[in-house]
Order: structure tokens, then C-alpha cells, then sequence
């Protein structure tokens, strides 16, 4: 991802403080080569056994736009978005714990569908979702982890007061849960924190 795209994503994020920001990533899933005799027995199996090979054999992906999109989470969305609304309950009373936009986020299946028809049309694919995580680290909730689509990264930004200070990329893995992932930066410095404020 080239460093200027991670500095709008930092740039959104802090300028959506105290809210969660979020948005997709259009880009390239690109394949590692397979040998001659993989593709030979890939040619003898049906389309679903050739799908899951050619996901075992994605050696990266490559963001080349970040399209920022309305955060659209509302409360009625609670029993959507948190499979474990009830059991997050406060410890002063019973009541399901209150969410708002300052830790949730939802992306509107229009934008996403907007989005996808855009980037086909430019031979391009959405590659991941990106939020933030105001005073909180950049690392997966419970409702990040139950609304994620396997063939999708995950980057989250972490917000503490105003200013950006972290970016991590996350995966779900065969059993559904996240594994962090490398986000390599490309241009001057671009592997510096620097660019994250």
C-alpha cells in the first residue's frame, strides 16, 4: 500500500475522533505461481476445489484506493452487529452494555455494492475494510471478528486522544479467528510511525 493511502486512512481516522471512521480497500489479490503439476490437477477438479486452492495460494494483496464511506451503525443494528449483545451486560445492572458510534461502525451493503462495481469495472477488487478504534488498540473486537469475511483484510487504526497511534491489518484464519498480518508501506519513509500522525 503506498504510504500516501495509509496517511488518509490516519488522516480520516483522527479527523472521525471521538467516532469509529471506516471505509474500503480496492486493489489486487495477487497469486503466487503454482507449479505445472498443481495446475494440471486443478484442471481435473470442479470450480469450488479450484476457488480453494487459488485462496492457499494468494502471496499478498495490494491496495491501491481507499474509499472512505459513511460510518452507517445505528442502534437498531445492535441485535446485527453484536451476536453477543446480551451478553455483555453492565456490571451496575442487567441491562445489554450501550454501544454507539464511538465503538461500532457498519458499512451500508449499497456502498459496499457501489464500490465493488467500481472497482470490476477497473479490473480491481475490494481487498479489506478499514476502521478505527477510538482510545482503544488496534486490535479486533468480538463484533469485528463476528462481521468479518474471510477473503477480506481487516486494517484498524487506533485513535487515543486525537492522534493516531497505531495501524494493524488482521485476517480471519480457517477457524475464524483473527491472525495479524504485515502492511508494507511503499514510498520515502513510509515505514516510519511518523506517518500515522
Amino acid at each position: 500500500m503506498a504510504a500516501g493511502l495509509c496517511r488518509a486512512i490516519a488522516r480520516l481516522a483522527a479527523a472521525s475522533y471521538p467516532t469509529e471512521c471506516c471505509g474500503i480497500l480496492v486493489g489486487q489479490r495477487i497469486f503466487a505461481p503454482s507449479s505445472g503439476a498443481a495446475a494440471q490437477n486443478a484442471e481435473a477438479q470442479n470450480a469450488e476445489a479450484q476457488n480453494a486452492e487459488a485462496q492457499n495460494a494468494e502471496a499478498y494483496r495490494s491496495v491501491v484506493q481507499v474509499v472512505a464511506v459513511e460510518n452507517a451503525w445505528q442502534p437498531s443494528l445492535l441485535g446485527y452487529t453484536d451476536a453477543q449483545a446480551e451478553a455483555q451486560k453492565n456490571d451496575q445492572d442487567d441491562r445489554p452494555r450501550d454501544h454507539s458510534l464511538g465503538d461500532r461502525y457498519y458499512i451500508d451493503p449499497a456502498d459496499l455494492l457501489r464500490v465493488q462495481k467500481s472497482a470490476r469495472d477497473r479490473g480491481l477488487e475490494i481487498v479489506g475494510i478499514y476502521h478505527s478504534h477510538p482510545d482503544h488498540p488496534a486490535v479486533p473486537s468480538e463484533c469485528d471478528r463476528a462481521l468479518a469475511w474471510p477473503v477480506y483484510s481487516y486494517v484498524i487504526v487506533s485513535v487515543v486522544q486525537g492522534r493516531v497511534v497505531d495501524l494493524k491489518s488482521w485476517r480471519l484464519d480457517d477457524q475464524h479467528r483473527f491472525q495479524s498480518e504485515p502492511v508494507k508501506m511503499i514510498g520515502t519513509s513510509a515505514n516510519k510511525a511518523p506517518f500515522l500522525s
